[in-house]
């Protein structure tokens, strides 16, 4: 069972913590978790991407030439992809590029980028992150305090004021332990997480 160091905002060290095994001790699968935020990525695109066919682009009404005669090669419209301005043949149209997952696989995915945190030291745990006002001077302290400069914030509940705080700072997040996910995970440095959301985490995935 991995035991981590519990902290305060101040930086002190205020205790211990036992995480759960199969939670956060279990063994990384990085071809999963490769697989999951793949996934994560392509279901955010838009897919708005759209080009032009010959029948779509402007002009063309007649034949540019006549037939034979001139010594030019044959054509019959100036919207032909082979001409400046004519359409395109193969370019992208609009698409839905969102596709689903196992339930299993994505779990397991979440237990590895979590497991992967702890096994390289890089899981902070707070006792609490309260803030009294929404104020981004606050949370560079409490993140200075942690020796902390990339991380996702971890609460248990929705906190607009730490929400708030933390959205102009570069390379920080803050998330809900219900909106924790394998992306926002892997692609911080440090995981910063309250010890009231490392619960809900380990009753949710137990």
């Amino acid at each position: 069972m991995p035991t981590v160091t519990l902290y305060n905002t101040s930086g002190e060290q205020v205790g211990d913590l036992a995480l759960k095994d199969e939670i956060f001790g279990v063994e990384v699968n990085e071809s999963v978790m490769n697989d999951v935020v793949v996934m994560q990525l392509a279901n955010r695109r838009q897919g708005t991407h759209d080009t032009k066919t010959r029948s779509e682009v402007r002009g063309g009404g007649r034949k540019p030439w006549r037939q034979k005669g001139t010594g030019r090669a044959r054509h019959g419209t100036i919207r032909s992809p082979i001409w400046r301005g004519g359409g395109i043949v193969f370019g992208p149209h609009p698409r839905d590029y969102s596709y689903s997952m196992p339930r299993k696989m994505k779990r397991l995915a979440l237990k590895s980028a979590l497991s992967s945190k702890v096994s390289t030291g890089d899981i902070v745990v707070l006792d609490e992150l309260k803030l009294e006002r929404v104020k981004t001077r606050d949370m560079v302290t409490i993140l200075n305090n942690l020796n902390v400069d990339d991380a996702l914030l971890v609460t248990s509940e929705n906190d607009g004021t730490v929400e708030k705080s933390a959205r102009n700072l570069p390379n920080i997040k803050s998330l809900s332990a219900s909106g924790i996910n394998v992306y926002d995970i892997l692609v911080h440095d440090k995981l910063v997480i309250t010890k009231d959301a490392v619960a809900k985490v380990e009753e949710v995935f137990s």
